[in-house]
C-alpha cells in the first residue's frame, strides 16, 4: 500500500532538514520537498541534491521571482503599505505566494498534507497556515516546533547526527535571517537586547552609510500606473529593475531599518530589515502621488495604506477585505504616471524632482509671481466661510458669558 505524502516547505537548511527526517519516521510519510524561489541567495541544483539526500522522494525548486514582484510587492507598493511606520514587509509579502506554491504541489501529488518549519512564536505560522486554509481547508498542517521535544538548535545538530543527516550547521549561528529579492531581515543574537546596538558586520544587501561613497547619486525611475517599469530610461523587467534598486541602493547604504515590532502573536521583537531597492521605490512612490493626487484622496488612502499593511503583515492575503482594498488603491493609481529623480546619498533616499502629464501642479495658480487666473480677493470669502463654526462659537459665548479658553490675553 502506498504511503501518505506530506509536502514540506524546504530551505535545505538546519530546520528542514531535520524535519524531513523527522516527517518520515514520526507519520511514516513519503515526504515531497518543494523551495519555493522568491530570490534568496540558495542554489537551487545543491538544495534539490540535498533534499533527496536525505532522503525526500522528491523535489520540486519553484521560481516565482517575477511573480512575486509583479504580484505581491508591487501592489503593496501601490498600496504605500509600512507597517508600523518602518517595515516594509518582505518576509510578510513572500509568505501567501510561498504558501500557494506548496498547496499546487498538494494538489498536484495527492499529498495530504503541508508541513513548515515556522516556531509557534513568531508571525510566519499565521501567514502560512492562514493562506493554506484560504486555499485549501482540506489539507492537514504540521508544524514539528509546535509539537516535537526539540528546543533548540543544539537539540537539532544532535539529531542530525543521530540520523546522519547531511547538513553543514555548527551551533555558532549569530542571526536568524530571510532574504528574498525586497529585503534581507536578521534577528536574534545581540539583538535580542534593543539596548544593544547592532554591529556593523550585519550587512548583507548594503554598505553602512559610513562607507557608502562620499558624492550623490541621481537616478530617475518611471512609473506606469503606480508600478516601477523604467530605470533611467531604460525599460526594464520587474525582477532586473529590482535587483538593480538593490545594487544602487545598497551600494549608497540606503534602506537599513533597526526596529522593534509588534508580532501578531501578541510580543514584541527586534530586527534589522535591509530594503535598499525598496526604500527607494516607497518614498519615489509617494513622491509621485502628492505630484498627481488631490488631498483628500492622499489622505484617505494614507488611512488605507495602515490597514493594508496591517492585513499583509496578519497574513490576510487571500480575503474579501485585501481584495477590498486592492480595488480602492487600483482607483487611485490611474494617474500614477510619470518620473521621479532620486537622490541616492549616504543613507538617505530623497526626492529630488518629478514630472508628470496628470501633475496637479500648475504654475499659473501656485506662482509667486504676477498673475492673471487667480483672484486673490476670493480668498476673503473662502476665509470667512472656512471660520464660520470658530466665528459663531465665539459670539455664542460671548453673548451668554461663558468663559472660553480660547482668549487674546
Amino acid at each position: 500500500m502506498a504511503k501518505e505524502k506530506v509536502v514540506l516547505a524546504y530551505s535545505g537548511g538546519l530546520d528542514t532538514s531535520v524535519i524531513l527526517t523527522w516527517l518520515k519516521e514520526t507519520y511514516d510519510y513519503d515526504v515531497i520537498a518543494c523551495c519555493v524561489n522568491v530570490g534568496q541567495d540558495d542554489k537551487m541544483e545543491e538544495v534539490e541534491e540535498k533534499a533527496m539526500a536525505t532522503g525526500a522522494v522528491k523535489c520540486y525548486t519553484v521560481d516565482v521571482r517575477e511573480k512575486y514582484v509583479t504580484d505581491y510587492i508591487w501592489p503593496t507598493l501601490k498600496a504605500g503599505a509600512v507597517y508600523e511606520d518602518d517595515y516594509l514587509l518582505g518576509t510578510s509579502m513572500a509568505r501567501p505566494l510561498i504558501a500557494k506554491e506548496l498547496v499546487k504541489v498538494a494538489r498536484k501529488e495527492g499529498a495530504v498534507a503541508i508541513a513548515h518549519g515556522c516556531t509557534g512564536k513568531g508571525n510566519d505560522q499565521v501567514r502560512f497556515e492562514s493562506s493554506i486554509h484560504a486555499l485549501d481547508p482540506s489539507l492537514k498542517i504540521i508544524a514539528p516546533w509546535r509539537t516535537w521535544d526539540m528546543k533548540s538548535r543544539e537539540d537539532l545538530i544532535r539529531y542530525t547526527e543521530e540520523k546522519n543527516i547531511p547538513v553543514a550547521a555548527t551551533l555558532k549561528k549569530i542571526y536568524s535571517r530571510d532574504q528574498n529579492l525586497w529585503h534581507i531581515s536578521h534577528e536574534g543574537g545581540n539583538l535580542e537586547n534593543p539596548w544593544n546596538i547592532h554591529e556593523d558586520d550585519i550587512h548583507v544587501m548594503s554598505k553602512t552609510p559610513e562607507q557608502a561613497p562620499d558624492k550623490p547619486v541621481y537616478i530617475d525611475i518611471t512609473f506606469d500606473k503606480g508600478v516601477p517599469v523604467a530605470l533611467d530610461g531604460k525599460d526594464m523587467n520587474p525582477v532586473s529593475l529590482l535587483e538593480e534598486l538593490n545594487r544602487i541602493g545598497g551600494e549608497h547604504g540606503v534602506g537599513t531599518i533597526d526596529i522593534v515590532e509588534s508580532r501578531l502573536v501578541g510580543m514584541k521583537s527586534r530586527g534589522v530589515y535591509e530594503t535598499p531597492g525598496g526604500t527607494i521605490l516607497f518614498a519615489a512612490h509617494k513622491d509621485l502621488e502628492k505630484l498627481v493626487l488631490d488631498r483628500e484622496t492622499i489622505m484617505f488612502k494614507n488611512q488605507v495604506a495602515i490597514k493594508y499593511a496591517q492585513v499583509v503583515y496578519d497574513g490576510q492575503w487571500f480575503t474579501p477585505l485585501k481584495d477590498a482594498l486592492d480595488a480602492f488603491v487600483d482607483s487611485t493609481q490611474d494617474v500614477v504616471t510619470g518620473v521621479v529623480k532620486m537622490k541616492l546619498y549616504k543613507g538617505s533616499a530623497v526626492p529630488a524632482a518629478s514630472k508628470s502629464k496628470y501633475s496637479m501642479f500648475n504654475e499659473s495658480f501656485a506662482t509667486f509671481e504676477e498673475d492673471d487666473v487667480y483672484d486673490q480677493s476670493d480668498a476673503e470669502g473662502f476665509i470667512n466661510l472656512f471660520s464660520l463654526p470658530m466665528k459663531i462659537r465665539a459670539i455664542n459665548f460671548k453673548e451668554n458669558g461663558i468663559p472660553s479658553k480660547y482668549t487674546a490675553d
